[in-house]
């Protein structure tokens, strides 16, 4: 049975080059076009539909349309196809916050061979979003545990003035964008400790996305430079295409050492490098992806004597990443999504009056 995708395009030549894309693939099947929102969502009352790809820049109804349409009704599983402009990532973000499953960058321009340099990425996250959760997240609330009490192991790093004594790190992918927000909300700016977010997203979009974080009140979120110092109340987002480590002096180095299973930023990459930082004064949090990025890392922080939440099943919008880590042992807690912000508060409490 092949996975059927409505291509939603107001350009005749993408969603040509789309179509032959999608039919190479032997799972795929293209089951229409539309050449905007209005047409798209016509064409939905009347086909079987698995997957969509939404343009964002479309006449008659745009992207964002018709995907609060798309959502409002019987939702689908939405890749978005968005420019590498400023402005194409601040709405490709507002696309992910209202349930698109993820997005491919468009090539520059029009041309054959930079059309078929998405192909890959482009199958690949169709095939993801088809086994992508879409629904409104109504997860069942879990019984509350107590807050464990703490012994943590010392670090070896030195003190930097300003730096944060407990790190959070936290490691998104497939459906992380929408998932970020939600736990960033819930989380106050005099919490006591620093936090890291590892979201698989290439470059200009991790930008556009701190910013938004930042814009969500509480912690104060930018995108990380090299030599930033790890502070309380802050939280420094992964640029993309970047690998991030903390180095003894609690600083954030980036590199762009190859790809560690296929990704960069790496969430293992960053998890690895703090138990010998930090000690046993680290949380960490794996939420929805796909994959098996974290699961390493979250290994290794609880190794150190540090604390693991991984979300749960019910919310995640890809289970994948966040199973592999519970399935080895290594969540102390596995929450729904709306739990895991005020989860996030308390354990911290915990590790550092323990401390």
């Amino acid at each position: 049975m092949s996975i059927r995708v409505l291509i939603v395009d107001d350009s005749a030549f993408m969603r040509k080059m789309i179509s032959q894309i999608i039919s190479a693939d032997p799972e795929l099947e293209v089951a229409a076009t539309a050449r905007n929102g209005a047409d798209a969502l016509r064409k939905l009352a009347a086909l079987d539909v698995d997957v969509i790809t939404l343009d964002v820049e479309m006449p008659v109804m745009d992207g964002l349309e018709t995907l609060r349409r798309i959502m409002a009704g019987e939702p689908k599983p939405v890749i978005m196809l968005s420019s590498r402009t400023k402005q194409g990532s601040d709405t490709t973000l507002q696309a992910l916050a209202l349930g698109a499953v993820d997005f491919v960058p468009k090539p520059s321009g029009e041309i054959s061979l930079d059309i078929d340099l998405i192909a890959p990425e482009l199958v690949a996250k169709i095939k993801t979003a088809f086994g992508a959760k879409v629904v409104a997240l109504q997860a069942k609330a879990l019984p509350r545990r107590p807050l464990p009490t703490i012994r943590p192991k010392p670090a070896e790093g030195g003190r930097v003035p300003g730096a944060a004594e407990t790190v959070v790190a936290i490691g998104a992918s497939t459906g992380g964008p929408r998932a970020l927000e939600q736990v960033i909300m819930g989380i106050p700016r005099d919490i006591p400790a620093g936090f890291l977010l590892i979201q698989h997203m290439p470059q200009p979009f991790t930008k556009s996305f701190a910013e938004r974080l930042n814009s969500l009140g509480g912690l104060s979120v930018k995108e990380a430079e090299d030599g930033d110092v790890v502070q309380t109340g802050t939280a420094l987002l992964a640029p993309g295409s970047f690998h991030m480590v903390v180095d003894l002096e609690k600083r954030v180095r980036l590199n762009q050492d190859p790809p560690v299973q296929f990704v960069r930023p790496s969430i293992d990459v960053t998890m690895a490098s703090l138990p010998k930082v930090f000690g046993g004064q680290i949380l960490g949090v794996i939420l929805t992806g796909m994959g098996r990025d974290g699961a390493y890392g979250m290994a290794r922080i609880k190794a150190a004597g540090g604390r693991t939440i991984a979300q749960d099943q019910q919310t995640s919008t890809i289970y994948s990443m966040p199973r592999a880590v519970a399935e080895e042992g290594n969540a102390d807690y596995i929450l729904p999504l709306e739990r895991i912000g005020e989860s996030i508060v308390k354990l911290v409490q915990a590790m550092r009056t323990s401390d």
